[in-house]
């Protein structure tokens, strides 16, 4: 069985890291830290960590192929977002109308649009329910999925004809066929079930085609072969892990945000490294990220 190598621990101790992705322009990992209102940047040659302040929760967010600012989707929509001079400008608020929900997970398709779930954070009506937005290189926005809870897991295989996405409540990972072209979904399958009382957060896809899943509650990413089976669990010290992004030079190095919200003292205690960024050295090949445009 292949291992992974726990090489550094970034102690960043995010309320609710999230989010992570590799930027192969200037080797650094970017993350969320949704609830502090920050972004988090982490060069991997240097060990260098920095933040940056931010207007309202980034829930997700996606680099550009031609714009040096961030596409962020902030916890009422869709925006531009300069991180040097903190300027923010508006794309759209596909759920503006209904109170109670944020953005949550999301990242780029391999045609350049941009996808975000959303989350029912805060429920004000018995009908409130989250969904699935596609922000196309237009900035047009179409929603594929309604009653959803927490829109997670979102990737793609590296031939761009499956989409992976979960409902986290739900305790299962889907599998949709992906049209690349028009970006519709179609024949839903279960992918794989997660625990009782373990969720499935935020995930990638290697090169090989199989799926890495951050599971929140559960202390662990598991990766699965492509026909859903069990492949590797990496166990981690802490329980709340949440999203997986791999980068470096070679793309072989796996980064893993963490959570300490709603954790007790006593929690903490027992996991002080609850919020952290792990990075791994693996004997894995991940994905080049893909950009918005």
């Amino acid at each position: 069985m292949a291992s992974l190598t726990l090489i550094d621990t970034v102690p960043c101790a995010n309320q609710l890291g999230e989010g992570v992705q590799w930027n192969h322009q200037d080797g650094c990992f970017y993350w969320t830290d949704i609830h502090s209102k920050k972004l988090y940047r982490y060069a991997l040659a240097t060990k260098k960590l920095t933040h940056f302040d931010l207007p309202e929760r980034l829930c997700c967010f996606a680099f550009a192929k031609n714009d040096a600012r961030l596409l962020a989707a902030f916890e009422s929509g869709f925006a531009w977002f300069d991180i040097t001079t903190g300027v923010i400008e508006w794309i759209a608020k596909p759920e503006a109308n209904i109170n109670g929900n944020r953005s949550n997970d999301g990242r780029c398709d391999r045609q350049g649009r941009f996808w975000m779930g959303s989350i029912v954070e805060n429920r004000t009506s018995e009908e409130q329910s989250a969904g699935l937005y596609c922000l196309d290189t237009d900035f047009s926005v179409t929603q594929h999925f309604s009653g959803l809870m927490i829109s997670n897991a979102l990737c793609w295989s590296p031939d761009s004809r499956k989409l992976y996405h979960a409902d986290s409540p739900t305790h299962s990972l889907r599998v949709y066929d992906f049209d690349a072209q028009t970006g519709e979904l179609s024949n839903p399958e279960i992918f794989a079930h997660t625990a009782l009382g373990v969720e499935p957060d935020g995930a990638c896809a290697d090169a090989e085609g199989y799926v890495w899943n951050a599971q929140w509650g559960g202390s662990q990413v598991v990766r699965y072969a492509p026909d859903g089976s069990k492949n590797l669990v990496l166990d981690l010290p802490v329980t709340q892990p949440t999203c997986v992004a791999f980068g470096g030079e070679q793309l072989n190095v796996l980064a893993v945000t963490s959570a300490r919200v709603g954790l007790s003292d006593e929690a903490l205690k027992q996991q002080p490294q609850a919020g952290n960024l792990f990075i791994f050295a693996t004997p894995f090949t991940g994905l080049t990220e893909n950009w918005f445009g």
